[in-house]
């Protein structure tokens, strides 16, 4: 492969990832970086790598400037021909016109430039800025084209975007400017532009009378040597009457003519001025990479700082369900009153110790009273422990919700309201309730043996799977006042009334086995709504790697350039 292979292919592989590189959160570098990138992708597109691909293609001069400053008719003078629209109404350039020698057409008629331009043949006007009109004329030079452009400072975007686009395609500028407007600040930034980018430049000083010549050129010359610019042509277009067909007379324009003829005066020169800007853009593209590069790490670290909000705001809510079934908060209240009913509330302590034949007497003497007090207590557990979910995921949802909405994560939550959706609560009590059901299907599994299997047979399946959801929450820490006395009785009573019908290993595997249950459930519910907040930010498709790929591919670049000389 030879060493300018190697440089088209690095640069291909660099102008592809410039292209797909996303900057879809709104930071502060986000919207320079996009600047930047769209204009590196499309001068590698309409520029470098064709210029590299081939380095004698005939020279693409594009004429731009400010608004009325004579372009169309500069060009229609030097081609001799009304080839692009002029007038008071502006814009008048809306699309660009590039006239080419006739031996040149097969150049301009592919998309080996400007590919994302249709073509159109001829000289009818047309308004879409998506079409390059291409005109051949034999008052151009071989090897060279004209191309005139939208105004730099037109007041439609899409002109001002389309002719940077072009000015970023040349090889060559040809700058019009006049004397009322030559120290305006948007030609000076684009002037800037092309200085840094290491463009060849040609100012067309245009409309300017005698009397003023010498001074205005010389304050222009200056201008131009203090913006890095002093290898710059400066050419003058003195006032004169238009003749027909929208046009100078031909000896107005003569010093640009003979700056052009000398430009393409042979292979050699047209290949010198493509040759120099070239080797400007691409000692350019570093810099911009850069910029890219240091937009996507900043929208890696945002997305990283969000993704985290969401994970503490969710092991937040973890951790407080968790804090609840170990504090005994989930037995305030109707837990409490429930599980009175469902042991009588008396002297069941001394029951017990009396045996299990009038723990069972009582219990079946409940449940042909017709009160079911087991499934009264075993809602009561559900309803408790519903609220407790409900709750942490509530704060955990809001506080995500509000900590994206103080940054850049505001785009990715404006559909979702503070408050907690609806289904929430029913997501709640599905886990619940499925939590419930395994409890009640250890219990059948523990009573596989038929003396267990009597003794719960006893108290009743569901009976006993109540107790044991208690036992599971039993814990004096959280509660306060009369109610520590009262879930320390409830601790004991469950504890024992288990141990009575179970055997007091099976019941702390049971408990152990249970809690676990309910929290790998609570873990996956919660983690279920942080997945929501976590599918928002994969949405945005940044790719982890791409930061990584710029900085390699402009190391190959370099190497590559270097070693093809550029």
């Amino acid at each position: 492969m030879s060493d300018t292979a190697e440089l088209v292919e690095a640069a291909t592989s660099l102008a592809a990832t410039v292209a797909a590189v996303r900057l879809p959160l709104d930071l502060p570098s986000a919207t320079s970086g996009r600047i930047v990138q769209q204009r590196l992708a499309d001068q590698f597109a309409d520029h470098l790598l064709p210029r590299l691909v081939d380095r004698g293609a005939p020279l693409l001069v594009v004429v731009g400037g400010s608004t009325g400053a004579g372009k169309s008719t500069l060009v229609n003078t030097l081609v001799a021909d009304a080839v692009s629209r002029t007038g008071v109404l502006r814009p008048t350039t809306r699309s660009p016109v590039l006239v080419h020698h006739p031996t040149d057409e097969d150049s301009f008629r592919s998309d080996r430039v400007l590919p994302s331009l249709r073509r159109a043949v001829g000289t009818e006007a047309t308004a879409d800025p998506d079409v390059l009109t291409l005109v051949a004329s034999d008052q151009v030079p071989p090897g060279v084209a004209l191309l005139d452009t939208p105004d730099i400072d037109s007041v439609a975007a899409a002109n001002r975007a389309l002719s940077r686009q072009l000015l970023g395609a040349a090889d060559l500028w040809l700058f019009v400017t006049t004397p009322a407007r030559y120290a305006d600040a948007v030609p000076w930034d684009l002037l800037r532009t092309a200085a840094d980018h290491g463009t060849a430049v040609a100012v067309v000083l245009d409309r300017i009378e005698p009397a003023q010549r010498r001074e205005v050129a010389a304050h222009l010359r200056h201008m131009l040597d203090e913006a890095g610019l002093a290898r710059a042509a400066l050419l003058v277009v003195e006032d004169a009457e238009a003749i027909a067909d929208e046009r100078l007379p031909r000896e107005a324009v003569g010093e640009v003519i003979a700056y052009l003829d000398d430009v393409a005066g042979d292979d050699a020169a047209r290949r010198a001025v493509a040759d120099a800007t070239l080797v400007g853009a691409l000692a350019s593209v570093a810099g911009r990479v850069e910029a890219v590069v240091e937009a996507v790490d900043d929208q890696q670290a945002a997305v990283a700082d969000l993704g985290e909000r969401a994970d503490v705001a969710h092991e937040h809510a973890v951790a407080s369900i968790l804090d609840a079934i170990d504090d005994g908060r989930v037995l305030r209240g109707e837990v409490l009153a429930r599980w009175h009913d469902f042991v009588g509330a008396g002297d069941w302590l001394r029951r017990l110790e009396t045996g299990v034949g009038r723990l069972r007497d009582r219990v079946t003497a409940l449940f042909r009273s017709g009160t079911r007090p087991e499934a009264q207590l075993t809602d009561a557990v559900g309803d408790g422990l519903s609220a407790v979910v409900v709750d942490a995921m509530q704060r955990s949802r809001r506080d995500t919700i509000r900590a994206w909405q103080a940054g850049p994560g505001a785009q990715l939550v404006s559909d979702l309201e503070v408050a907690a959706p609806t289904g929430t609560a029913g997501d709640a009590r599905q886990l619940v309730q499925a939590w419930q059901d395994e409890v009640v299907e250890l219990v059948r599994t523990q009573a596989a043996d038929k003396r267990t299997s009597a003794r719960v047979l006893a108290l009743g399946l569901n009976g006993v799977a109540a107790a044991l959801m208690v036992a599971v929450f039993a814990s004096t820490a959280g509660l306060t006042g009369a109610e520590v006395g009262v879930a320390a009785g409830t601790s004991v009573l469950a504890q024992r009334l288990l141990e009575a019908v179970l055997g007091d290993q099976a019941v702390r595997t049971m408990t152990t086995q249970a809690k676990d249950a309910l929290v790998r459930r609570v873990r996956v519910l919660v983690g279920a709504q942080a997945d929501d907040f976590r599918s928002r930010l994969a949405s945005l498709r940044l790719d982890p790697a791409v930061a990584d790929r710029l900085r390699g591919q402009m190391v190959e670049l370099d190497v590559a350039r270097q070693q093809a000389g550029l």
